[in-house]
């Protein structure tokens, strides 16, 4: 029941994210802008398959020098990822066999779901927590997908929220990284 009314909600939050809700976080701006990349990245861990690192993108000017202001847009992301995942524990595995998304990838022929699932379940019972905060350090891994897959292990909030928070921070920093790599070459 939980599982078919996310599903429902999904499909409304991914319409809205079609229209704008990636925008909207390109173009958040300020302290108010943190509320939202707070709430992008709730929805990101619980139910939208977008991508996280939006959030680098957002001219959040906090009067701060440029390394603060990214250090408070990687905290307050990777807490909305982390009080995110809490919700997707409690929902577990039931909301990953409903839904859009899933019934779009079923029509394509594609079993994202079951090769993300089978590989991250693997890395979950191999690695434990650790295993979910290297998994969601990846760039462009799907969050979502790797939340719902390590609910798996053990059910314990605090370690999944931990975790959550420190793969998220270090899938920005790893984008961070690569920019000013890129910008030091070219």
């Amino acid at each position: 029941m939980i599982a078919d009314q996310l599903g429902s909600l999904s499909a409304v939050l991914i319409s809205l994210g079609a229209l704008g809700l990636t925008d909207a976080v390109k173009h958040a701006a300020g302290p108010v802008g943190l509320g939202v990349i707070f709430v992008y990245s709730f929805l990101i861990a619980v139910i939208l398959p977008f991508p996280g690192e939006i959030v680098l993108l957002a001219p959040i000017d906090l009067g701060l020098p440029d390394w603060l202001t990214f250090a408070f847009i990687i905290g307050i992301s990777s807490l909305g990822k982390a009080l995110g995942s809490v919700v997707a524990l409690q929902i577990g595995d039931r909301a990953t066999t409903s839904g859009p998304v899933l019934r779009a990838l079923d029509r394509l022929g594609i079993d994202l779901v079951s090769i993300s699932q089978r590989t991250a379940v693997e890395i979950a019972q191999k690695y434990g927590y650790l295993g979910l905060a290297v998994v969601l350090s990846i760039p462009g891994f799907p969050d979502t997908l790797s939340i719902y897959a390590f609910t798996v292990i053990e059910k314990d909030n605090l370690k999944f929220a931990i975790a959550t928070f420190v793969g998220s921070a270090g899938r920005l920093f790893i984008w961070i990284a690569g920019a000013k790599i890129v910008y030091l070459v070219f």
